[in-house]
Order: C-alpha cells, then structure tokens, then sequence
C-alpha cells in the first residue's frame, strides 16, 4: 500500500498518516484500497484492507459514522459513534477519519498529549467541526499543531452561492476563497476548501497549520473522488500516540 506520513514538526511520540488509493484489492470501481463499508464495496475487500492497514497501526482504527456534523467524541466513551471527529490521550487508540473529497485534519498539541481527527465537508467546516475538535482537545489553541490531509483542490471545487455565503457571513475574508467558475453560470463558484480551513483555524487562535496542496479530484491515480466518480473508495486519516 501507498501511505502519505504527514510532514509536520509533531512531538515524536505522535504517529500520522493517511492512505492513498493505490495497494488494496478492491476492484474498480473501488480499485484498489478501498476503507469505507458503505459505499457499497465487497465486505470482504474491505476487511482485507483494513486488515492491511490494522499492520500499519497499534490497535483498530477508532471508525466513526460520519454524517457531516460538528459533532467531536473522545474514543472508548461510546461504540460505532455517530460522529465527524474524535479525540484521544491513550496511548495506542487510532482516531481515524476518511474521506474522499473532503477535507480530513489531524491535530496534535506540541506537548503530545492528545490527538484527533476531524472529516471537514463544506457542511462540516461551516458548521465549525474544527472548532468544535479544538474545544474538546482542552488545550491552548497556540499550542495546537495542525495537518491537511489530500482533500478537493480549488480548481476543482464548485459551489453555488448559498455555499460562498454561508462562509462569508461568518467571516468576511472568507470571499477571498472563492473565485467564479469561469466555465459556468453566474452563482456558481470555484472554492479553496484549504484556504477555508486555515481561515476558521486561524480565527480560533490555531496557526501552526500544515499540509494542503494535493487535489483528490485531478490526481486519479492517488485519491478516491466522489465528485470525480460518484461510486468509489475511502481513503484513511489517522493520528495516535505512541
């Protein structure tokens, strides 16, 4: 399997990284490490995968069912939680998110003492899902780090107006995230889902913040897109301490 360790100064007893597409045996159009059950992938592909990536890790992932809400848990407090983002400080539990698409972020504070996970769709990140992870994180937000897995890239990203004004009215700035599709009719807008982020982070006192650049949408050969294909795979987030 293809795996992408995030390049970020976290203390060295946190462990992250997060999966590409490539190394499973899921067959098109899942092909080929397909992590989601509910896409309508075989089970058994998918327990193939995930038994490839249970290698990778101490213990399995902690997965969420993800519903592009705010909602943050802290893993071990309740089972198959309905939840966009997790937290812990155990040492050994995986926060895990996936993605295909949207935006996964891995946070840590710089003393490694908590992790977690957050699966940022524009619903989510409208709905301050980041925010919500770095209130429960219970840390100084100067003293969190920040990482952006692969997410849609903002040549690829559009959106209607209602989406635009549902960033701006919260944060004026966030205009600058947008620019019209220029292939498209008036109201429809190209979106910069990092830019975004960096924004709301920013504005809650979170700037040490890594990652971006990668676009699920245009590397096929890498990234699962559910706006590229409709029917696909999931890759993996995932944070823990040692």
């Amino acid at each position: 399997m293809n795996l992408i360790v995030p390049d970020w100064p976290a203390p060295a007893r946190v462990n992250s990284l997060m999966t590409t597409r490539a190394g499973g045996v899921s067959q098109i159009p899942w092909r080929s490490f397909n992590l989601g059950g509910h896409v309508g992938d075989d089970p058994a592909h998918v327990e193939a995968n995930r038994a490839r990536l249970r290698q990778q890790l101490p213990a399995e992932p902690g997965w969420l069912r993800q519903v592009h809400s705010a909602r943050v848990v802290e893993l071990g407090r309740e089972p198959n939680p309905e939840a966009d983002a997790a937290l812990t400080r155990e040492p050994g539990q995986v926060c895990a998110v996936l993605t295909a698409d949207c935006l996964p972020v891995l946070f840590c504070d710089r003393a490694g003492h908590v992790v977690a996970a957050a699966h940022a769709g524009w619903r989510g990140l409208a709905g301050s899902v980041l925010e919500a992870t770095v209130a429960a994180m219970q840390v100084a937000p100067g003293d969190i780090l920040a990482w952006m897995g692969a997410a849609i890239g903002p040549q690829a990203f559009e959106v209607g107006e209602d989406v635009r004004e549902a960033f701006v009215a919260r944060h004026p700035e966030a205009a600058a995230a947008f620019l019209p599709h220029p292939a498209a009719a008036a109201g429809k807008w190209l979106a910069d889902i990092y830019q975004l982020a960096r924004i709301r982070l920013n504005h809650i006192g979170v700037h040490a913040v890594y990652g971006g650049g990668r676009c699920t949408f245009n590397e096929s050969d890498s990234f699962f897109s559910y706006r590229r294909d409709g029917v696909t795979g999931r890759m993996a987030s995932l944070i823990w301490l040692a």
